[in-house]
């Protein structure tokens, strides 16, 4: 027989909403996102964070990412009470009857999986938990985590046990820093419980966010492992597809040309040229981890991460190598950069790489400027310091070398001609997106350069 909170669940399936109240976890990305959507949904929505700022933040109704599409809904769930932050764990776990747990596992700096900030979040919770609450985990774990030392962590702190006295499933999240509220929905989600009463909670409660399909299983191990697997497994593409690149570079071929008339022949796609990779690193950490631990060797994995930490200093050679057949050096260069947003045409956090661009390009003596359409010449956080311009006249004026760094469309339909009058030619622009035409670009009298494009000269 369905507990009474399955049951409100399968009744708020048909519409007829109940008053089941979700606490959500770790006000991240993947939290945030799960708030608005479960707001949306129906339900009363709690947020707690260890972080106090990341609370301050939501209860004004501002978030540092994804601001056009996440403020407005934040706003609107709190000004009608569906969605309200708070800082006190237990309160939420007392009045919660599902806990969706979104706080990360973390690498620390020996490349060790970290499992301390969950399972101090886990303690605070469970001391105030509720008998059949459900406990619904978003964030990627190792293999074996949730049923062995989460599952641990919660029976030892609420003195429950799990399938009889509280609900524990799995239902990660695939490539976490690039969701929207557009794509979450549609992701295809794996759930995996410890039960089946576990699993039909968890199933009916993401069924009403999500549209896509919900493939459900009682394998624990192998759906953390499929999770793992299928990061990996595109993280190891964007690797090969980076090497792609740089040979293509060399041979003076284009990637794009080739990627072109390899899906038109053969029933798969080469990927996508991208010089700068902004997920999958930590899931292949874990994965790498928990193979060391078993003494197996996973070749292939431990190649893409170290292929892929590679592709700053390409960043970096390509810049150089445009400015040196602009006749120009990197010391005392002016660079203007386009796009900063890890998501193109969003208000979204910066591409983390684009930080230690910055300070590489500057260690060599180069002026850096900004702008992105987004963010109206005011830096994100994250880049307080930097000299952000509000207009794209003001940021390429006197420039020496242009670096289009996110794909917003603005910068696919760039006036070349007005940008010509602005800059010091000649003037060498750097396309790490792949958005513009190279020979346009060129007929205006830029030196042009681009990740794959095979118009590397001087490396």
């Amino acid at each position: 027989m369905a507990s009474p909170e399955c049951t409100k669940t399968l009744e708020m399936q048909n519409n007829r909403f109940g008053n089941l109240t979700i606490g959500i976890v770790g006000c991240n990305r993947v939290g945030v996102l799960h708030a608005c959507l479960l707001a949306e949904a129906g339900f009363k929505v709690f947020c707690v964070d260890t972080d106090q700022a990341a609370i301050e933040r939501i209860s004004k109704g501002k978030t540092n990412f994804l601001k056009h599409e996440i403020e407005p809904l934040l706003r609107k769930n709190l000004e009608t009470g569906k969605l309200k932050p708070l800082n006190d764990f237990k309160a939420v776990a007392a009045q919660s009857g599902v806990l969706v747990i979104a706080v990360p596992a973390t690498v620390n700096k020996r490349n060790d999986a970290d499992y301390s900030v969950i399972e101090r979040v886990l303690k605070n919770l469970s001391s105030n938990m509720r008998r059949e609450t459900l406990i619904l985990i978003v964030s990627t774990v190792g293999i074996g985590a949730t049923e062995g030392f989460l599952k641990n962590v919660l029976e030892n702190a609420s003195g429950l046990k799990a399938g009889t006295g509280f609900y524990l499933a799995y239902s990660p999240v695939p490539f976490q820093e690039r969701q929207t509220l557009k794509t979450l929905p549609s992701c295809k989600r794996i759930v995996a419980a410890i039960d089946k009463k576990s699993l039909d909670f968890a199933s009916n409660i993401l069924g009403s966010i999500t549209k896509s399909e919900i493939v459900k299983t009682l394998n624990l191990k192998a759906a953390e492992a499929a999770v793992l697997f299928e990061t990996v497994h595109r993280y190891t593409q964007r690797a090969l597809a980076r090497e792609f690149a740089v040979f293509c570079d060399k041979t003076g071929v284009d990637y794009l040309a080739v990627q072109n008339l390899f899906s038109a022949t053969v029933d798969s796609e080469l990927g996508r040229q991208t010089l700068f990779c902004e997920s999958g690193c930590d899931e292949c950490q874990l994965l790498l981890n928990e193979a060391e631990n078993l003494n197996v060797k996973l070749r292939v994995s431990t190649a893409a991460l170290d292929v892929n930490e590679e592709f700053s200093r390409h960043a970096l050679n390509l810049i150089r190598d445009v400015l040196k057949n602009c006749g120009k050096a990197l010391r005392r260069a002016k660079i203007s950069i386009l796009g900063v947003s890890q998501t193109p045409n969003a208000m979204d956090v910066p591409k983390s790489c684009i930080i230690k661009l910055e300070k590489d390009l500057s260690l060599k003596g180069a002026k850096i400027t900004f702008y992105d359409p987004y963010f109206l010449g005011k830096p994100p956080s994250e880049m307080e310091k930097a000299i952000f311009k509000k207009s794209l006249a003001e940021s390429v004026e006197g420039a020496d070398c242009i670096v289009i760094f996110t794909g917003h469309d603005q910068f696919k339909r760039l006036n070349l001609r007005r940008i010509k009058l602005l800059t010091r030619m000649p003037t060498g622009f750097v396309d790490f997106e792949g958005v513009l035409d190279p020979s346009k670009v060129e007929a205006e009298g830029f030196i042009y350069r681009g990740f794959g494009r095979g118009v590397l000269k001087n490396e």
